[in-house]
């Protein structure tokens, strides 16, 4: 069906230039035929003749022309200059028939194709903007999905990719290469839109990590039976937030620092397949000495539901654990490829 559209755009987007290329095509060969019947020439010198007789070069004749050459030569110029005037008009015409915008978007959706692991952001209102800007500090390709104009408009000017339609549509969502991103962000003001972005994205690819922003617990609870595999409520998040400004200032000022820094905190979900870590599994962290090797720090072990919070070098790994690390870019990701095949990437993890 895609095959099918894409080969639907591509007539549309070619259809315009076909009047002009057979006009022009035409009168070529007429030419052509013309002076090899008049003069006797070689298609070589026949199609030469024409050429720089078309373009007006006049560069050098073949040979003397005969007066039915001549004629020949004027149907050219009058043929050439038809075909220039055709061409002109159909130029203006698509200009006010919205064809170079519709190649522009042509243009769009083949970059997109070319897209991978990359980030797929549906809306773009506070929330997605604050999404969006924190993914473009990490350098992480992202893909925007908005409907409004001006919500469009600002996001160009931010210098994201955005593809302007209705992400509850599944053709859109293969449009902004869902097949082949690592994530889907629903960040629709709208629960009920939400809902439907998960519902078509979980369709569509079942293994894809799907976030959905939720207004209400009920709405939460739906989209989570809908396949969302992390659900955040703004509200939720805003007001333990605030709560730990109350209580923990200095916990909350020590995140915001992270956050402007060149340090992150990440997590590594170990595989859950123990074929994965026959190099690691029953090794403890200081056999391991993975905070040496990398320069990271683990912080905690989440391992059946329980955190251990500052594990010591004797704590052993073993499948499904999470481990929480502090360390900068490329710390982590000495850390993670000293753990090679034992992490599971977002594309392995479970939907």
């Amino acid at each position: 069906m895609r095959r099918r559209r894409a080969r639907g755009q591509l007539k549309l987007i070619t259809a315009p230039w076909r009047g002009p290329i057979s006009a022009l095509s035409a009168v070529i060969f007429a030419g052509a035929l013309g002076y090899r019947i008049t003069e006797g020439w070689d298609w070589g010198d026949c199609l030469w003749m024409v050429l720089i007789t078309i373009s007006t070069i006049g560069f050098g004749e073949v040979a003397p022309l005969s007066p039915p050459g001549r004629l020949v030569t004027v149907l050219i110029v009058v043929g050439g200059l038809v075909v220039v005037q055709l061409a002109i008009q159909r130029v203006l015409g698509l200009k006010e028939s919205g064809y170079f915008r519709r190649l522009r978007e042509f243009r769009f959706l083949r970059m997109l194709e070319g897209l991978h692991d990359h980030v797929i952001l549906c809306g773009y209102g506070r929330i997605g903007q604050e999404i969006a800007a924190q993914l473009q500090r990490d350098a992480v390709p992202l893909v925007v999905i908005e409907t409004d104009p001006e919500r469009k408009a600002v996001a160009d000017e931010n210098g994201l990719w955005v593809l302007q339609a209705d992400a509850t549509l599944d053709e859109t969502l293969l449009d902004a290469g869902l097949e082949r991103c690592c994530s889907l962000v629903a960040a629709l003001p709208s629960d009920a839109s939400n809902l439907y972005v998960i519902l078509s994205a979980k369709d569509l690819r079942p293994d894809c990590r799907l976030i959905a922003r939720a207004n209400s617990d009920e709405a939460a609870s739906k989209l989570r039976l809908a396949g969302a595999t992390v659900v955040v409520s703004p509200y939720v998040a805003g007001g333990r937030v605030m709560a730990a400004s109350a209580l923990r200032p200095l916990a909350l000022n020590f995140m915001e620092l992270l956050a402007g820094s060149d340090y992150e905190i990440e997590e590594f979900q170990l595989s859950h397949d123990s074929r994965h870590l026959m190099e690691i599994r029953g090794r403890s962290l200081a056999e391991l000495e993975l905070g040496r090797r990398s320069g990271a720090m683990v912080l905690a072990i989440r391992e059946n539901g329980k955190l251990i919070a500052n594990p010591g070098g004797d704590t052993q790994m073993a499948p499904g654990q999470l481990l929480i690390v502090l360390g900068s870019k490329t710390q982590l990701a000495t850390f993670q490829s000293l753990l090679g095949e034992a992490v599971d990437t977002i594309e392995t993890m479970p939907g």
